[in-house]
């Protein structure tokens, strides 16, 4: 991953970016000397949400499928919840 410095931020702009971005998916921004910031593309952007999505969708199934869920009403989800939450504060 390439690095663009404040400074050349400063005084390209948003030229730098593209021009960086043109040849990788995401490019470093350093502030006086150190790795601040990751800009990428939207395209990039939707593609990671994308990914934590589906992350997030094969760990939900996972836990349904070994039985890690509870199934229950409002109301009983709500009193589970606050309890959980008095046993915190205690």
């Amino acid at each position: 991953m390439s690095t663009i410095s404040a400074n050349d931020l400063k005084t390209k702009g948003v030229k730098a970016i593209e021009e960086a971005l043109a040849s990788q998916p995401e490019v470093a921004v350093s502030v006086r000397g150190q790795v601040k910031y990751i800009v990428m593309s939207e395209e990039q952007y939707q593609y990671l949400r994308e990914c934590e999505l589906e992350a997030a969708l094969a760990e939900s199934k996972a836990d349904i499928d070994a039985g890690r869920f509870v199934k229950e009403t409002v109301t009983q989800h709500v009193r589970r919840i606050n309890k959980l939450n008095a046993k915190l504060v205690a």
